[in-house]
């Protein structure tokens, strides 16, 4: 019996061993290939990049090649989307978790927003050009462009946010109906704090997908480089504007690799400043939340 139950757990040990090892494997290898992206990709790019490149836009009288039009553009798009779809997507979160009640009609919102999230981009660049561009008139801006990168936030931002209120522990919910607060005033003060962590974290999510967004943003943004002019900060939206993703594309139709690796690098770096800001967020809420 004895000798059984030693074969046993040594046939256990070698299965565990197994799985550890092409765990590690994995994550070693996962690893292995982003440092092997970013080097590459700084290796092609660093050289190109200087303080003209930035602060410029390309300019064939002028002789300079520069992203400074299209970083101001990726901001533009960046911020007005996150205006509409953060609203809109923490709200939706809310009704659904908290005013909702369970049922045919909120299977089909979720259902709904699971395959919303599943719609393949160039898809709504094309609904975005004919609905917004066409049937609304607003052509070609960022406005447009926004408008429909929101459409395909929205559901990240939406379910983010349901998960993380989910976490929230129902002995809050309780505890405040409990002392007389009302339930927006228990949803505001408590319930929105305690689930902040998750909710950024769907919100810098979403910014990710909106820098590396290109396939949508062709049908809808254009491809401008300019500056906005002085005074028409507010009138840009409603001009072309191509984003860094946007003009990476263009520069590798024009066999111009080391400028699509020059953005490249750009863009890598935002992302890099964007999880690391996720983290820093996400902790200084945990420890809010601790006190």
């Amino acid at each position: 019996m004895n000798k059984e139950a030693s074969i046993y757990g040594k046939q256990t040990r070698i299965s565990e061993w197994f799985i550890y090892g092409a765990i590690y494997l994995s994550a070693a290898f996962a690893t292995l290939l982003l440092v092997f992206i970013i080097v590459y990709v700084a290796f092609k790019g660093a050289g190109v990049i200087n303080w003209e490149f930035l602060t410029t836009v390309t300019s064939t009288l002028k002789h300079t090649v520069g992203i400074a039009g299209n970083i101001v553009n990726t901001l533009y798009i960046v911020v007005i989307t996150l205006l509409i779809a953060v609203p809109i997507g923490v709200g939706s979160a809310v009704y659904l978790n908290e005013y909702a009640r369970p049922g045919r009609l909120v299977n089909i919102i979720e259902f709904t927003t699971e395959t919303l999230a599943g719609i393949p981009s160039i898809i709504f660049g094309l609904f975005g050009m004919v609905f917004f561009g066409e049937v609304i008139g607003l052509g070609y801006s960022l406005l447009t462009g926004s408008l429909t990168l929101t459409l395909m936030i929205l559901p990240l931002i939406t379910r983010n946010t349901q998960e993380a209120l989910r976490t929230v522990p129902d002995s809050y919910r309780n505890g405040a109906l409990g002392m007389g607060a009302g339930k927006w005033y228990m949803i505001r003060t408590i319930l929105l704090p305690s689930a902040m962590p998750g909710i950024i974290t769907g919100i810098i999510l979403s910014i990710g997908r909106i820098v590396g967004e290109s396939a949508a943003l062709l049908f809808t943004a254009g491809s401008g480089y300019l500056l906005p002019r002085a005074g028409a900060f507010f009138h840009k939206i409603l001009e072309s504007g191509g984003t860094l993703t946007i003009q990476m594309y263009l520069s590798t139709s024009k066999a111009e690799y080391d400028v699509a690796f020059g953005i490249a690098l750009v863009l890598l770096i935002l992302v890099l400043v964007m999880n690391l800001l996720t983290k820093f967020l996400a902790k200084h809420f945990d420890v809010n939340r601790e006190r």
